[in-house]
């Protein structure tokens, strides 16, 4: 078998022989160099115990060295090639874990061989070893078998392997997204058996692999793997909700299939790294996934059989934001992928009837930084059969578009405040600080959005205005 190995895992493993111990390449690099895949964390096991191979660790890495995992048996350490590449390695004793059913964290006892380890990894795939400086392929398991034909299949009984970790179900879905594989049928079918095994993991972990999953290339192959598995019922809820049963007249469409459409599409609407979202882009991903969540709770039936989903954006954004924070997600992406979700309608008015530059404005100032992201997503939402319509929406995009470039020619969109700040207000007008300040801040602004920046004359005449009329309204009441 032909190996391009990387020179820092053989010098490692003469360093280890030198000492007397075993050292063996393992799991997911093992797997990539057959894939012909890239990869600079490399993951070793041996049959020295941490405080044997330390010392060799430390001299190894003269860049770094780390041991938040010594309670598990693994040491880590990085160095820098001369061309700036990191290589960083992590090495882990032999292990023959044993589980509590209650928890996914094993009880770390020590193995003696290196076989032995392998038995206790999730998948074939990631069951095989490369024993350096030899280069001796170990593969007890078929995983090189396996691995030509993309199967995922555990390396001991899969209801075993499940009950052990039932993390590895997740990442049985993710490999299925990041590798094209397929699950072997014994495996599929445990894992559908015991989903709700899942539940004792942490929202932290199931978030990490759901992650993994949509920035993969493929994330519609692991989304309907999760569904297909019965995961998704548990972990995320809303997706498998959306396979409504379609109406005896077939007058709207599965939800679901135009949803695996629309994160296709947003995927294919990324940018390369210079361009205004680089892609794989998580925000766009997720808000794909999950702008038509709140489809299901809106449906009603209305007379002449048609169907509608009032208010399904504001729905589904409060939805959203109950999932991801559900599932641990930062704040900042909770709030980005909730508004997404919200205004992913918002553009359908300008192709009925075109916007006015305040219109213009305000839908710029509402997305704020999310604005290339939002109309990706409205682009990507665009599914329609209808040739005919899909290229007036797509003309209507590109003109909306071109008036936005143009419009920021004129005016700093990304800055727009009112012609008149809070200190001049109260200056203008006399008074202090209080509500009647920010009510006056708020319809200056709008007066700024509707007009464009004007003289500052004609701003102060206009505050004015506006203040008289509070003032006679206060009177009359």
């Amino acid at each position: 078998m032909n190996f391009e190995v990387w020179p820092e895992a053989i010098e490692l493993g003469r360093m280890f022989a030198a000492e007397g111990y075993e050292l063996a390449l393992v799991g997911g690099p093992v797997r990539d160099l057959l894939l012909h895949r890239k990869s600079h964390d490399l993951d070793f096991c041996t049959s020295a115990r941490p405080e044997q191979f330390e010392h060799i660790l430390r001299r190894f890495g003269h860049d770094g060295f780390w041991d938040m995992g010594r309670k598990f048996g693994t040491l880590g350490a990085m160095r820098r090639r001369e061309d700036g590449t990191e290589v960083k390695v992590e090495v882990t004793t032999y292990r023959s874990d044993t589980y509590d059913p209650d928890s996914r964290k094993p009880e770390v006892n020590y193995g003696d061989t290196l076989e032995g380890d392998l038995s206790r990894r999730d998948f074939t795939v990631n069951a095989m070893a490369l024993r350096v400086p030899q280069l001796e392929f170990v593969d007890p398991f078929g995983g090189a078998n396996d691995l030509a034909k993309g199967v995922l299949r555990t390396p001991v009984d899969p209801r075993q392997s499940f009950d052990d970790d039932p993390l590895r179900m997740m990442r049985a879905v993710r490999f299925v997204a990041q590798l094209g594989f397929r699950i072997a049928p014994e495996t599929a079918e445990a894992l559908s058996d015991m989903v709700d095994r899942i539940e004792i993991v942490s929202a932290e972990r199931i978030r990490d692999e759901l992650v993994k999953m949509l920035l993969s290339d493929r994330p519609r192959a692991g989304i309907e793997a999760l569904v297909d598995s019965g995961l998704a019922d548990i972990v995320f809820p809303e997706i498998p909700a959306l396979q409504l049963e379609i109406d005896e007249h077939h007058r709207h469409k599965d939800v679901f299939e135009h949803t695996m459409i629309v994160i296709e599409r947003a995927v294919a609407l990324e940018t390369g790294p210079d361009g205004p979202v680089p892609g794989p882009d998580l925000t766009l991903r997720l808000a794909a996934l999950m702008h038509d969540i709140g489809k299901p709770k809106t449906r009603r039936f209305e007379a002449g059989g048609k169907v509608s989903f009032h208010r399904h954006d504001a729905v589904g954004a409060k939805m959203t934001r109950k999932r991801l924070k559900a599932l641990h997600f930062d704040h900042h992406m909770v709030e980005d992928v909730s508004e997404l979700v919200n205004l992913h309608l918002r553009f359908h008015g300008y192709v009925e009837e075109p916007w006015t530059d305040s219109a213009v404005r305000r839908y710029v100032k509402d997305a704020g930084p999310l604005y290339e992201r939002l109309n990706r997503l409205t682009r990507a939402d665009t599914t329609t059969q209808n040739k005919r319509k899909a290229m007036v929406f797509a003309a209507a995009m590109d003109e909306m578009e071109q008036r936005v470039r143009d419009l920021k020619k004129k005016e700093d969109f990304d800055a727009i405040r009112p012609d008149l700040n809070g200190d001049e207000i109260m200056r203008l007008l006399g008074i202090e600080p209080g509500p009647m300040v920010g009510k006056a801040y708020r319809h200056m602004l709008e007066y700024r959005l509707d007009n464009g920046p004007v003289e500052h004359d004609v701003a102060v005449a206009e505050l004015e205005r506006w203040y008289q009329e509070q003032s006679g309204q206060a009177e009359q009441g």
